[in-house]
């Protein structure tokens, strides 16, 4: 079972993830993990946990990590909006054929503010892409 475990554990958290040098090389044969790092993956901070420093493979085992998090939040976010599409074509269906009355009466305004809302930042950022000099 050693073997096939990993040399880093990341903890992940909202902004990054804390970082353990997993350890089964002790004399009680247990699983140890020992914190090394905090990683913030917004500003790319790498703080040591207390007064340890870290090797150049943690540095290149934390900045594999971050770049994989952030491709993989990336495609998340995207996939996200994708879902969300698809939401949006689920709720008109349903408005138009099994809503009721109360049910449109709730979710109507609510909805439509959400939507203009959406739809005027992205008319806006639109017209920015377009006005952009290499689109001219």
């Amino acid at each position: 079972m050693a073997a096939d475990l990993p040399e880093y554990y990341f903890r992940v958290r909202d902004n990054g993830a804390f970082v353990f040098r997993v350890d089964t090389e002790n004399r009680h044969r247990r699983i140890e993990m020992d914190q090394i790092a905090v990683v913030n993956i917004r500003n790319g901070d790498i703080k040591p946990h207390g007064d340890r420093s870290l090797t150049p493979e943690d540095l290149a085992a934390i900045n594999s990590w971050m770049e994989e998090r952030i491709t993989l939040l990336a495609r998340r976010d995207i996939d996200d909006i994708h879902r969300t599409i698809d939401h949006l074509n689920q709720t008109t269906h349903w408005a138009q054929s099994r809503a009721s009355d109360d049910q449109l009466e709730a979710i109507t305004d609510p909805l439509l503010m959400a939507m203009h809302d959406l739809r005027t930042m992205l008319v806006r950022k639109k017209a920015d892409r377009l006005a952009k000099p290499e689109n001219i």
